[in-house]
């Protein structure tokens, strides 16, 4: 198997550090590369072996074991491997083994040398002399599809307990994910075994269907190690499938995670999730403006930071959710309780208010209001104390307009596509940001797939789409400088949420309706977009760079004002950068702007 040059270039300029790379370098980088297919269950390499250069996996999944066989990765996609061994004495200190057909990019040994001596970004990413970062930063930014165990155990639902046991016996596990074809259905545990077979004194030949947990918890392979911490600690579980579209693709386990990994953020879920109140939660998200201060200072990636505040506010919501319906009694009919605006992106800073929604199955009737009504009150009063505070445009929960049955939820999708008003754009624009929090996830499932699919189809609606997300522009001055607030409290500052942020927001949005992407996240509608093809591999990584510098510097604002004792904003003062700062700022805003009036005069609008 092999590549033509243009895809090899392609793929490494989505690959860390190669993407930063001059083009020259580039170029004569290509020759050094040769495809290596390697089938499920072959070896790589073993250990001691002399390695012929640095392995890149291009597709697949390989698996790598130290010296006692321990596997210590599961590696994916543009993952690298083998350099610990090349930067030492050229041969392997670990083993490989490809756990699925693979294809992998080997850069000759005397290539990747030259390499790391002569690019300084290489030799940083690959230079393991440096001090070692802690290992609660490694699994903050570790994605679960390294950390997963690509092969989990599994069996179908008529398998017995029996036959349960001996297999989890025979492969040292301690879980089964029961399927049907590739499809997840639940979950069995030795804990299973023990309290609901034995203790409850059931045959052996009980199927697994009987003991097992339905419609277990689940993450995507893009999740990060932390989310997955969150989860067990949150929901008091040991194992976390991850699934892409319901397809079973791996498992994560306490045994790939513990808890002096984890940065800071875990102990606040933990002290949420076991909160006896709203008062004592407000205790616990007091620590979110130090919190933000010590993971920038860390050197976190923005979107791994926002992530984590927002790990926290998803938390706060469910233990306000199970808190009131412990008072209340268990809720009339299923719901869902979404967040949308940043909680439903998982951007949340240090600044917030709430933005919140209901969604009630069909099976709803009107005698049924004042329960919603009260779950509604307590939960946003319960987050308003915790410093989420009332969205002053009362999108929330606790409006009765933002709490209603399914099918009115489908009107209101309906209205808003085939009548675009000023308020259906901005209605919209929030709405198509919704993120499942507490409840039922399958009442916005269908829905989500149906307004895409709706959205995407309507030219008009898409066209006013755009226009709303044209109105707002980066702050861009003549002669390289920025435009700045010109009167008023900011005078002669930049918005960096709605001047910065929410440009790239809306783009991202408009990416995924095109292509009618599922993801939320800001930046993963970007990604997405790229692999999709809606976005050019260039233009993407531009608008990705962008992005994260435009994200980066306000949080880094943000936390400048909090250890100043000061409450934090998205106003930036540019005369407090640094000139080289100033420049990339700018540079970031006219890469947000060109692909602005690309999409508006019509190259590469949306139909």
């Amino acid at each position: 198997m092999s590549l033509d040059r243009a895809t090899l270039k392609a793929f490494l300029a989505t690959v860390h550090p190669y993407d930063g790379l001059a083009e020259p370098v580039i170029e004569a980088l290509l020759p050094a590369w040769r495809p290596c297919p390697f089938a499920a269950g072959q070896s790589v390499y073993a250990l001691d072996e002399p390695l012929e250069g640095l392995f890149l996996i291009h597709s697949g999944a390989v698996a790598v074991t130290d010296r006692n066989g321990v596997q210590i990765s599961a590696l994916g996609p543009r993952n690298s491997f083998g350099e610990r061994g090349l930067l030492r004495d050229g041969h392997a200190v670990t083993a490989a083994r490809a756990t699925e057909d693979s294809l992998l990019l080997v850069l000759q040994k005397d290539a990747f040398l030259r390499l790391v001596e002569t690019q300084p970004t290489v030799a940083r990413f690959f230079d393991r002399r440096r001090a070692a970062r802690p290992a609660s930063r490694d699994l903050t930014t570790s994605r679960v599809e390294t950390l997963m165990a690509t092969s989990p155990l599994t069996c179908g639902p008529a398998t017995t307990v029996q036959e349960a046991a001996a297999l989890m016996q025979a492969r040292h596990v301690s879980s089964l994910c029961v399927t049907e074809g590739d499809t997840l259905t639940g979950i069995v545990t030795l804990r299973d075994l023990s309290g609901k077979v034995v203790a409850g004194g059931l045959p052996l030949d009980t199927p697994v269907a009987r003991v097992m947990t339905a419609a277990p918890e689940t993450l995507p392979p893009s999740a990060i190690g932390s989310d997955v911490l969150h989860m067990m600690l949150e929901r008091r579980i040991g194992h976390v499938p991850i699934t892409a579209g319901g397809r079973l693709v791996g498992m994560v386990t306490q045994t790939d995670l513990t808890r002096y990994q984890a940065m800071s953020s875990a102990d606040l879920v933990a002290g949420i999730a076991d909160a006896p109140d709203a008062a004592a939660m407000a205790r616990v998200t007091a620590r979110i403006p130090q919190l933000l201060v010590q993971l920038v200072a860390a050197g976190n990636r923005h979107d791994v930071v926002t992530r984590l505040v927002t790990d926290i506010a998803d938390t706060a919501t469910r233990r306000l959710l199970m808190l009131t319906e412990r008072d209340l009694g268990p809720a009339p009919v299923p719901y869902l309780w979404a967040a949308c605006g940043s909680q439903g992106r998982q951007e949340q800073t240090g600044i917030t208010d709430q933005d919140n929604v209901l969604i009630l199955d069909d099976a709803y009737t009107e005698d049924m209001r004042p329960w919603f009504t009260a779950l509604a009150q307590r939960v946003t009063e319960g987050l308003n104390a915790c410093g989420y505070v009332f969205c002053p445009g009362k999108m929330m929960a606790s409006t009765p307009r933002w709490c209603q049955p399914l099918a009115t939820w489908r009107g209101y999708f309906q209205g808003w596509i085939t009548r675009p008003s000023p308020e259906a754009q901005m209605l919209s624009s929030v709405m198509f940001d919704l993120r499942p929090i507490g409840g039922s996830p399958a009442l916005l499932q269908d829905l989500q797939h149906e307004t895409l699919e709706m959205a995407s189809r309507n030219s008009i609606f898409v066209a006013h789409m755009l226009a709303n997300s044209l109105k707002h522009t980066p702050p861009l001055g003549l002669l390289r400088g920025l435009a700045t607030i010109r009167s008023g409290e900011h005078r002669n500052h930049i918005d960096l949420k709605h001047s910065g942020i929410v440009p790239v927001v809306d783009l991202a949005r408009l990416y995924a309706l095109q292509g009618r992407l599922g993801p939320v996240n800001t930046r993963a509608r970007l990604e997405a977009a790229i692999a999709d093809g809606l976005l050019s591999c260039t233009g993407g990584q531009d608008l990705l760079h962008a992005y994260d510098l435009i994200a980066e510097t306000r949080l880094a604002h943000q936390a400048r004002q909090i250890k100043a004792g000061e409450p934090p904003d998205n106003y930036l003062a540019p005369a407090r950068l640094a000139d080289f700062e100033r420049s990339h700022l700018r540079d970031a805003f006219v890469v947000v702007k060109s692909l602005q009036s690309a999409l508006g005069h019509g190259k590469g609008m949306l139909s």
